[in-house]
């Protein structure tokens, strides 16, 4: 909890400082980052999220804090317990005003797909018949504006291998995305740097998708 409150020390200091091409930007989201490793409860979650969304404000042309806020509230709801339909819809709400400031950004709409597949994964039952094709779609569209971005190949294998798992049908498809997807992600952490702030997450959910194949 006492790295999570240092956090908000920095990002109080980032707002009064930020400006174009200040590094203070960078510092804060670095920060910020690392705060988000340690979380423990929906609490810290939240103060960590709402750190985000401070640089966001201060910050209007950037989009990755909006899409960090984003993934820190899809991830409490998958997490912990909470309101799971209003935690997915603050992140939907969060991850639409990033597409505003970046358009057609295969992190941005990967996300989406994240959170659609959340929300269905709250009442499969009811939702799934029209959430499903959506999820489908919108990582379909992910992987077309970026066929680097492993996290779109990744989550594409993840509901390959719920509708196999579903319709009671083979796991190849979704074990064939998440090879590529590992991939993916083997030539993504070859270019990563102590400053890169750019998403990074998904290696897990690949690995667990690729651990059903064997």
């Amino acid at each position: 909890m006492k790295t999570i409150l240092s956090t908000l020390v920095l990002v109080f200091a980032f707002i009064f400082k930020v400006s174009a091409n200040d590094p203070a930007f960078e510092n804060a989201m670095k920060t910020q980052i690392a705060a988000m490793k340690s979380i423990q409860t929906p609490a810290e979650s939240q103060t960590v999220t709402n750190g985000f969304l401070r640089i966001a404000e201060a910050k209007t042309t950037e989009w990755l804090p909006l899409y960090y806020a984003a993934y820190l509230q899809s991830i409490a709801a998958f997490r912990f317990e909470v309101n799971k339909d209003e935690y997915f819809d603050q992140a939907m709400e969060l991850v639409t005003k990033a597409d505003k400031i970046a358009p057609n950004n295969s992190e941005i709409t990967a996300l989406k797909g994240f959170i659609i597949m959340g929300k269905l994964s709250v009442d499969p039952m009811s939702r799934g018949q029209e959430m499903s094709p959506l999820a489908m779609q919108t990582f379909g569209k992910a992987i077309a504006l970026d066929k680097e971005n492993p996290r779109a190949t990744t989550l594409m294998a993840q509901m390959e291998l719920g509708m196999s798992q579903f319709f009671g049908s083979g796991p190849e498809k979704a074990c064939g995305l998440a090879r590529v997807g590992l991939e993916l992600f083997a030539k993504e952490e070859a270019k990563v740097t102590e400053n890169y702030l750019l998403p990074t997450w998904g290696k897990d959910q690949a690995e667990q998708v690729a651990g059903v194949c064997k």
